[in-house]
């Protein structure tokens, strides 16, 4: 188990953010040699520290075990070189806005016809066709686009976001899916592709128990707070504890009995009006009052241990503080801490892709804007200290 699922495979990486960062980063994980190219200046994600002092902890997460190159791909030796080092890549991503690469003269059509074996990544808001393709589109205007606000939040509350970014980590993740199915196209055909995945098309499906609302029963509420979007499974919700809350929640009328024996309310289990889940859900109020009224005496560790072993699905709602140094995340490797040169030691996401016989990521810190310029310039393109040290001088790098 020494080799890498994507071993030898070339990627040039223009992500920026999270979306295109996310996907390549998956990518780099499964063993690709990820290149990440960024404008002299930086990407975005570096305004986010004030004068350029040190790196953002999202960029530090995102890009590990990345190597990291400047390039300024609006100079015509920037494109030059970008074209260079297109020639032997595997897979390009990038996730610019509408057109960016088009203006920039660094296109697919252009890109293929100098490498007819890449495979070009484009994650986007939109897609490459329909009435929305050309507008800029961040996670949040996803979310607004795609449904997420309208079905996020309680009843009576205006439409929220979500405290994650759905839009630009599910893109990634479909964006990586369709360069892993293009390679395995190229390797019977031998032709690369264009590879294209939007954010809201990403996002749709997501909404699937409000869809089945919509074809079911109309007047079921877009917003459900934390009970089923569907209103159709009680008990579930996030009760309050002594000290948080936990989620509980019954998917079976077995799971309902083990609740009621664990919370000493032999007489619920034993009402014929909570005998069935059609039943709860017509006492939704009663039955999340009950619920309550056991667990705001006891603490989440208590909840936990004692539905567990009665078998009933429950879970602590934990903090980010809690997440990150959660001891289940950290022995699968979730959670992994590395030591970065300037930053100091700092917690990063490790792979949720598992595969039994390829060798798990050495996970690497995140280069530091250009930190490999000299060995790149100089090992894949061939150019002399002279060339790299006038390319820095002129901007291009």
């Amino acid at each position: 188990m020494n080799q890498h699922a994507l071993e030898d495979v070339d990627v040039i990486d223009l992500g920026q953010i999270y979306n295109g960062a996310y996907g390549s980063l998956m990518l780099s994980y499964l063993g690709a040699d990820v290149t990440k190219v960024e404008p002299p200046f930086g990407e975005p994600l570096r305004s986010r520290v004030a004068d350029g002092d040190g790196e953002p902890p999202e960029l530090v997460m995102l890009n590990s075990t990345k190597a990291g190159i400047t390039l300024n791909l609006k100079a015509e030796r920037g494109k030059e070189l970008f074209k260079d080092l297109v020639r032997d890549a595997d897979v390009l991503v990038e996730n610019f806005a509408p057109g960016t690469m088009e203006e920039f003269g660094l296109g697919y059509e252009t890109l293929s016809e100098i490498n007819p074996e890449l495979i070009y990544a484009h994650g986007s808001g939109f897609g490459e066709d329909g009435p929305k393709s050309d507008r800029l589109a961040m996670d949040l205007i996803v979310q607004a686009e795609s449904g997420v606000m309208d079905v996020t939040g309680r009843p009576d509350d205006p439409p929220t976001k979500t405290g994650i970014a759905p839009g630009d980590f599910l893109g990634g993740i479909h964006l990586a899916a369709g360069v892993l199915a293009a390679l395995y196209q190229r390797a019977r055909t031998g032709e690369g592709q264009f590879v294209e995945a939007s954010m809201q098309d990403a996002v749709y499906p997501s909404l699937m128990s409000q869809l089945a609302n919509y074809y079911d029963d109309a007047d079921v509420p877009s917003r459900t707070g934390n009970r089923h979007s569907s209103l159709a499974k009680a008990p579930y919700n996030a009760y309050e504890a002594d000290d948080g809350y936990v989620a509980i929640l019954c998917t079976s009328d077995d799971h309902w009995r083990a609740l009621c024996e664990a919370i000493d309310r032999e007489d619920l289990r034993d009402d014929d009006r909570f005998a069935t889940n059609v039943d709860r859900v017509e006492r939704m109020e009663t039955v999340d009052a009950a619920i309550e009224e056991w667990t705001r005496t006891r603490t989440r560790d208590e909840i936990e241990t004692t539905l567990s072993a009665a078998g009933v699905p429950c879970g602590s709602v934990q903090s980010v503080k809690e997440v990150i140094h959660d001891p289940h995340l950290e022995e699968r490797e979730m959670v992994v801490e590395i030591d970065h040169p300037t930053e100091g030691e700092i917690r990063v996401p490790g792979t949720p892709i598992r595969l039994s016989e390829s060798a798990k990521p050495d996970i690497e810190p995140a280069p530091r804007k250009g930190e490999d310029n000299d060995e790149i310039y100089r090992e894949r393109l061939g150019l002399s200290e002279d060339e790299i040290e006038r390319l820095r001088s002129d901007g291009v790098i």
